[in-house]
């Protein structure tokens, strides 16, 4: 379910209250806990973090065009998504999480690639997640992320 929403504020008042309340304090644990120099915006129809333009001049490399991205969040239909693309491309992160994970939450973790997927929003770690997001700063975003976009070249 992607979202049209121009701005994060607009999307949180689309969702059902339940939804609402989760995602508004993920939001903010983001703002609060990111490091200086990540800029919240709205892109993929998800609220989110990313390493702007004026830090990063290449963009992404799928579309230059777009700033890099590093972590979203969204309503999907039926379990709310924390995408972290730190998770994704540096191995000792994910694992990192996966062990302290089962510490803060008793249901099994659901996760793809940088997907964690809640089916319940009291089931979301936001303390976890908070220390998740304090880990990497844009500098290290864009060396983990140079260097893995180097070895998909070879």
């Amino acid at each position: 379910m992607q979202s049209t929403a121009p701005n994060p504020l607009e999307y949180l008042e689309t969702l059902p209250a339940e939804r609402k309340e989760a995602l508004g304090k993920l939001r903010n644990l983001m703002i609060e806990n990111l490091p200086d120099g990540f800029e919240e915006t709205m892109g993929y129809g998800m609220m989110g973090f990313v390493v702007p333009h004026s830090i990063y001049p290449a963009g992404y490399h799928c579309d230059p065009k777009q700033p890099l991205p590093f972590v979203s969040i969204a309503s999907q239909k039926n379990f709310i998504s924390v995408y972290h693309m730190g998770l994704y491309a540096k191995p000792e992160l994910l694992e990192w999480f996966t062990s302290e994970y089962p510490k803060h939450v008793k249901t099994k973790l659901d996760m793809g690639k940088s997907c964690i997927r809640f089916k319940k929003p009291e089931n979301i770690p936001f303390d976890l997640l908070a220390e998740l997001f304090r880990k990497m700063t844009p500098q290290d975003w864009i060396e983990v992320y140079e260097s893995e976009l180097q070895k998909s070249k070879k």
